[in-house]
């Protein structure tokens, strides 16, 4: 693929360092900046030759396959515009909208103008969460009753995220995508989620947005997504998911601890991992960012579905679905009441059966639990179908 990158910017560099890297064969051809300076850097640093500070000159390049936007969330909506009136493939950093409004908006343009459109959500390509998400689709965990996702670091590095108006919000905006997406995989994309329970509140910093907050997403078939965000923790950047089922649990640890620890008492000022603090004392880097973050992965699936005629495991309507949950939790933290999530376009299930299923042990008795003691004895736990008598049975 040709690609125009529209953004040089800190996630540019990420996307770029994942197209270029060792011997792949997508390549940027041009890109777009807001500042030319910037722009002729960045073609300098990825080798090639054409830089503009005009966006639709990018787009609309000759040579250019496919758009990929990494530009501030409020010109995700301009830069769709421009790809679906040059019918070029695009690709948008997450979040797709600042609220769903405008994320239909680009659904709409994109699927009206009949291109590709990717949702770039890297989380859901990290290497554990692919092979975890096999696990769930084999089924072994169950049914997935619970999905918590929890991303924090001590805030983000460019100044419009600061700022309402360009960003559309703060800590749930910028992370809570990212959790709720993960969520939505574990617990399944087809089952609508129906409300949504938020706390937020702006704890440390001097800004207008949220820079902390944990919500509850209420499926229809009754399991629940939790995300945990936060701008004001200190350590570096820490994302981890949970993942309960009614017969398996699964733990992952993304990025704070990776296997990778190394202490030094000097420092150079180096680089570290993102969202590091510090280049002294106990150091947790990581070996290979972009991989562990998922950017190749999921430029790989991208591109793919674009050359087979398919569409991408994240897509557009991901994202408008993704911004509908957020709009719910933007509500909930001002009202302090569970709110409906409002899509005007669902395609997933109609209808859910709700997770509660009771397990008969005989015709007589459903079976609660079953443990070994630690004398060997194996207890049993169990409900009687008709009056509802809780009894147990020990087998020596």
């Amino acid at each position: 693929m040709r690609i125009a990158m529209l953004g040089s910017g800190f996630i540019a560099r990420f996307y770029a360092t994942s197209l270029h890297a060792q011997r792949r064969k997508d390549r940027i051809i041009s890109v777009y900046s807001r500042n030319i300076e910037n722009a002729k850097r960045f073609a300098k640093d990825y080798g090639f030759e054409h830089f503009t500070d005009k966006m639709e000159e990018a787009v609309q390049h000759p040579d250019v396959d496919v758009v990929l936007i990494s530009l501030p969330n409020h010109l995700h909506l301009p830069a769709v515009e421009a790809a679906a009136k040059a019918k070029k493939g695009v690709l948008c950093t997450k979040p797709l909208g600042r609220t769903a409004e405008e994320a239909k908006k680009m659904l709409d343009l994109a699927e009206e103008a009949g291109i590709f459109a990717g949702y770039l959500e890297d989380l859901c390509y990290t290497p554990k969460f692919l092979k975890s998400m096999e696990s769930v689709k084999k089924g072994a965990i169950g049914k997935v009753l619970w999905a918590k996702s929890r991303e924090t670091h001590p805030g983000p590095h460019s100044d419009w995220f600061w700022d309402m108006e360009k960003s559309g919000g703060g800590a749930i905006i910028d992370l809570g995508c990212h959790c709720v997406e993960i969520s939505r995989n574990f617990i399944g994309k087809e089952i609508r989620p129906l409300e949504v329970m938020c706390w937020a509140d702006t704890q440390v910093h001097p800004i207008d947005a949220e820079d902390h907050a944990i919500g509850l997403v209420k499926y229809a078939n009754g399991a629940i997504g939790q995300f945990e965000v936060s701008w004001a923790f200190r350590g570096g950047m820490d994302l981890r998911d949970e993942v309960m089922g009614t017969e398996g649990t699964i733990w992952l640890n993304n990025f704070l601890r990776t296997g990778f620890e190394m202490f030094t008492t000097g420092g150079k000022d180096a680089y570290v991992a993102e969202k590091a603090e510090i280049d002294r004392g106990w150091l947790f880097p990581v070996g290979d960012e972009a991989h562990d973050l998922g950017y190749p992965h999921m430029f790989t699936d991208m591109f793919d579905a674009m050359e087979e005629g398919r569409e991408p495991l994240e897509t557009f309507y991901d994202g408008y679905v993704v911004n509908a949950i957020l709009d719910a939790a933007f509500k909930s933290a001002e009202t302090k009441k569970w709110e409906p999530v409002v899509l005007e376009d669902w395609r997933g299930n109609k209808s859910e059966e709700a997770l509660r299923q009771a397990i008969s042990y005989d015709d007589d008795y459903y079976l609660i639990k079953e443990e070994v003691l630690p004398n060997g004895d194996t207890k049993l736990i169990l409900k009687h179908k008709k009056t509802g008598e809780v009894i147990q049975r020990v087998n020596s």
